[in-house]
Formats: C-alpha cells, structure tokens, sequence
C-alpha cells in the first residue's frame, strides 16, 4: 500500500530540503514526491543531500497548483504545528498510524508539507480531511520539514507495509486505540470531486440568501471540516450534487431550465 502513498511539499523554499526529505522517504520505502511550485528545482544541493535517493528525487513531480498535487487522492492529511481557530480532527503520527490501519486497501493517501517559514496556509488545511502534528518539546518546538517527513513516513510503513515491519508490543498499543473503522460499499470520494461539491454548495447557500458572502464569517470552514471528517464516497457525492442541482432549479423557479 506504501504504492498509493505520495508525499507533498507546497512552496519549498531551501532545495537542500527537498533532498533531505527524498531520502527520508527512501528509507521508508516511499516514492511518490509531488512539489508544489518549489522555489528552485532541480539543484545540486537537492542531489547532494539526496545522499542514494537520487531515483525519488529524479522521479518527484513538480506540480503548478495544490489541485495538480492532490489529484485523485481520496485521504489528505496535513501537517500541522499550531492551532487553529476552528479546530480539525488533529492526530499525533502514532494516532496516524492506528487509522491508517483500519483504511481501506484503496485508500490514495496524500500527505501535505508546508513551507520552511510558515507552514501549510488555512486555505491548504481546509482541504485536508486529518491533521497530524507532532508533540515536540513544548518549548522548542522547531521541526525541520525534511525531519518531520522522516517522522510520518516512519509510522506511515508501520502503519502499511504489515506486521514483520512492526514490533509486537507497537502492534498491541494500537490495537486498544478507540478508533472507528471505515467502511464503502462505494469507492471514496476523491479530495477533488469533494472540494467541488463544496464550492457548488457554497454557491447555493449565497443564492438561496442563507450565506452572505460579504460576511460569511466561518460557516464554510466548519462546513469543510464536516464533509471531510465525513469522508463521502462517490455515490453520496453524486447524490449532494444532484440535490445541490434539484435545489438551484427550485430557486430559479418554475420557468427556469
């Protein structure tokens, strides 16, 4: 499963980072690198610190957008170190691990990484169904990017490549993790088809009078968090949509086509 993982950097600004984190995935058994509009790329730098990873690193797909990145995963997981005004289901990497494992095994995971400065933007949160964040000392909670990527990608094997990459009482600790397992008669949605069934519902809610958009305070954000804590398949997606559609026809009236 470690094949339908991929691994996102959003605006990477130090390519020595980018090599770091190549290399980090390697060890992991990860090869899926997606770069979000770096700031330099190819480099020696990257290559250098790459150190045997240079196959990942070669392979790394330099995306325009977020949208190019995140296209057909279905579980998107963001990396976070602070807290938010409106709060998101927030995992520690090892509370990642647990709900992974209860995944299904079609699951396309996409992991988000921010930038070096500032991280990953609220707008970029809100497209993700998890964050993770990890407990660092309290005082010094400074975590290179590349280092982070070595943590997750750590419990994401745990998590995925089976028991003889696990330790016995790893595997018992998780077990007694009080969290749901998940279940499709469908396919799951794909981050994409679900951020589209939120935009087509923002702009009804406008056109229906509920949502002003010159003061929609947060009714949208915690809308996002609702659907994708949900995580819909695509049958329910399809189902949104067309009550979206049935609506907007109402709205327009009668008459209307």
């Amino acid at each position: 499963m470690l094949d339908k993982v991929r691994m996102v950097m959003v605006e990477t600004t130090h390519p020595g980072n980018i090599g770091a984190a190549a290399r980090a995935m390697k060890t992991m058994g990860l090869g899926d690198l997606r770069l979000v509009a770096p700031k330099i790329h190819p480099s020696a730098e990257a290559t250098a610190r790459a150190s045997g990873a240079g196959d990942v690193l070669a392979a790394a797909q330099v995306c325009a957008t977020l949208d190019e990145a995140l296209e057909g995963a279905t579980l998107v997981i963001g990396t976070s170190a602070r807290q938010r005004r409106i709060p998101w289901p927030c995992l520690t990497p090892r509370q990642l691990t647990a709900q992974l494992s209860r995944e299904p095994e079609d699951t396309r995971i996409a992991v988000l990484f921010g930038r070096e400065d500032r991280g990953l933007t609220n707008d970029e949160l809100h497209r993700c169904n998890l964050h993770v964040s990890v407990p660092t000392n309290p005082d010094y909670g400074v975590l290179n990017v590349a280092s982070a990527m070595q943590l997750i990608a750590y419990e994401l094997r745990l998590a995925l490549v089976g028991e003889e990459a696990d330790l016995p009482e790893a595997r018992s600790r998780r077990s007694q993790m009080p969290l749901p397992e998940m279940f499709w008669d469908e396919p799951a949605a794909s981050n994409q088809a679900v951020q589209q069934f939120l935009d087509h519902l923002q702009r009804v809610m406008e056109g229906s009078g509920f949502l002003d958009p010159e003061q929609p305070g947060q009714v949208m954000t915690r809308m996002r968090r609702l659907f994708l804590r949900a995580r819909p398949d695509k049958m329910e997606i399809s189902i949104l949509r067309g009550t979206l559609v049935a609506l907007e026809k109402r709205l327009r009236g009668p008459d209307s086509r």
